[in-house]
């Protein structure tokens, strides 16, 4: 058999969209500066579907260091891999006050998110040891398991007590093998909003003995009180034995970075494939997230616009009868019911007629007859679209309702 015979598109999850109105569902194009105001196939849209968190992808000061940065040292600076002959003195300091900044010993940056830490699991952990992770793990998480060669255990969403009788079996793995255990779990659930429950999870190292590494890229910058993440906000800094996130959330930007005990930081930096072997973040990306981080560290006003618009947002959803879910963070999911052609009608409706742009999640992403709008608050937007969104959402919830979306041809929906 050739092997390329088994690749039918329309046989993939997402791939049996691909042929319905290519660049609307699939791939689409928000055009303009970045704002909460863009366009969407030549009509400007209020835009919830972005992780711009802090609203630093257009800040003023940002933009004037990308610029004079990329003027002076260009794009290309440093050539070749960090580990060879890709270092700069920004590289070095961008680590440290990241590693400061999450009260850990050292830092390491990282080229991207998704390869980061998948590469930083591979590199932890040998056929010996075991990993216990969060069933609801973003993806990254999940292909950086699919990677160990030794045992794994899941245990249901922030489930506790589940957790623990996975501990029990994790134990006793690592006790036969002589490996060690890996528990992985994130601040804050991307889909969701949830937040991973690390308080309950660093009180079961009085029972077990394994270290714990937490994804925290949505909560980095826009959760606890200086910004630092979901472990500040629970208090449990030195319980969380690894910090990862990345760059692409409440920076704006591009990169990512994992702080921890020293000895085990300078293990990854001399060990972990995916940056030995690719080429050094550019300088001008560093020195942009310097200014990124500085903003981030001494303008705290930026997080508090952010919960503005978040409390404001998700009280008006919730007082108006819509399901959010048990979101603790600004990720805002509002969940649904309805099949896929609803789903489609629905967001076309949503889009055309209201001029309000945001993703829309079906099977099987989430379960058959769930759709969920997700929508990305940000410092940058106002209470005017707020407002704004609150109305179209109750509107298209009456038409839901009504079964307006259940036949197919938008043009009779958008017209009702």
């Amino acid at each position: 058999m050739d092997i390329f015979d088994k690749l039918n598109i329309d046989q993939s999850p997402l791939g049996h969209y691909a042929h319905v109105d290519p660049g609307y569902f699939m791939f689409p194009k928000l055009e303009g500066e970045i704002s909460p105001r863009m366009t969407f196939r030549g009509t400007k849209v209020l835009n919830w579907s972005l992780n711009n968190y802090l609203g630093l992808a257009n800040h003023p000061e940002v933009r004037k260091v990308d610029a004079e940065a990329a003027k002076e040292w260009g794009l290309a600076y440093p050539m070749g891999a960090r580990i060879m002959s890709g270092n700069t003195v920004y590289h070095e300091q961008l680590e440290i006050e990241l590693a400061k900044f999450v009260k850990k010993e050292s830092g390491l940056l990282l080229n991207y998110g998704y390869q980061g830490i998948m590469s930083i699991i591979d590199t932890l952990v040998n056929r010996k040891d075991v990993i216990v992770y969060d069933a609801e793990s973003h993806a990254c998480i999940i292909d950086g398991v699919r990677l160990h060669l030794g045992k794994r255990f899941v245990y249901p969403h922030n489930d506790i007590e589940s957790l623990e009788k996975q501990l029990v079996r994790a134990e006793k793995n690592a006790k036969e093998s002589g490996g060690g255990i890996l528990v992985i779990t994130e601040g804050v659930f991307g889909m969701s909003g949830n937040v991973g429950n690390l308080k309950s999870i660093v009180a079961l190292k009085e029972k077990f003995k394994f270290r714990l590494l937490v994804d925290d890229a949505h909560g980095f910058g826009t959760m606890g009180p200086t910004g630092a993440g979901v472990a500040e906000m629970m208090g449990v800094e030195d319980g969380v034995d690894l910090i990862f996130s990345t760059f692409a959330k409440s920076m704006a930007s591009i990169g990512a970075f994992v702080a921890g005990p020293y000895n085990v930081i300078e293990f990854l930096r001399y060990n972990i494939r995916s940056q030995i072997f690719a080429k050094s973040l550019p300088t001008p990306i560093v020195i942009g997230n310097l200014k990124r981080l500085e903003l981030l560290r001494t303008r705290p006003e930026l997080r508090e616009n952010l919960w503005t618009i978040v409390n404001n947002l998700q009280n008006g959803l919730r007082e108006r009868g819509f399901n959010i879910g048990t979101t603790k963070s600004p990720v805002t999911p509002v969940f649904l019911s309805g099949g896929i052609v609803e789903a489609g009608n629905l967001i076309v409706d949503i889009r055309e007629k209201y001029k309000i742009f945001c993703s829309v999640v079906i099977f099987p992403i989430v379960p058959r007859g769930v759709i969920l709008l997700r929508l990305i608050p940000t410092a940058a937007h106002t209470m005017e679209d707020v407002n704004e969104t609150i109305a179209a959402f109750e509107a298209i919830s009456v038409k839901l309702k009504n079964g307006k979306y259940q036949h197919e041809g938008i043009e009779s929906v958008i017209n009702n």
